[in-house]
């Protein structure tokens, strides 16, 4: 088993803004903390969305732990997320009004083993500013090529 794991949702950083972080504790079962232990876990098609004034994270996918036999988890269902009562409002405020999402940006365990899932305040972003980004990242690719090159 790997010590950290660090399983990151590169599509949320090209199809969102993100305006806030927030790192939250999941509520897991024994074989869904072994699976993510193992990296056996997807945030790619993930989403946050309140039931109530309850935080949950939607489509996360944990696959099965294989060595478990008759407490095995389901693979995508909802994960209670576990964060301080002030920041559960100032998001609830923040989704309602000005019609933000919350979307999964990185699932990660940190110092003492504990799976957390870092969470951002995102807003969509139109086509014209994927590609800008998009040439962002191409510049930046060819003048590390050019550097390169020189040395």
């Amino acid at each position: 088993m790997q010590k950290t794991v660090n399983i990151l949702n590169k599509r949320a950083r090209f199809d969102y803004e993100i305006l806030e972080r927030y790192d939250a504790g999941i509520v897991l079962a024994g074989s869904e903390i072994k699976s993510i232990r193992l990296g056996k876990a997807s945030i790619a098609e993930s989403f946050c969305e309140f039931q109530g004034h309850e935080l949950f994270a939607i489509n996360t996918n944990i696959e099965e732990y294989a060595y478990s036999r008759n407490f095995s988890h389901r693979p995508k269902s909802e994960r209670k997320l576990l964060l301080n009562k002030k920041e559960l409002k100032s998001l609830l405020k923040s989704v309602q009004n000005q019609g933000l999402t919350i979307i999964p940006l990185r699932l990660f365990t940190n110092e003492k083993g504990i799976a957390k899932l870092e969470i951002g305040l995102c807003r969509g972003k139109k086509n014209y500013d994927k590609r800008e980004t998009m040439k962002e990242r191409d510049t930046k690719r060819d003048l590390a090529r050019i550097k390169k090159e020189y040395k």
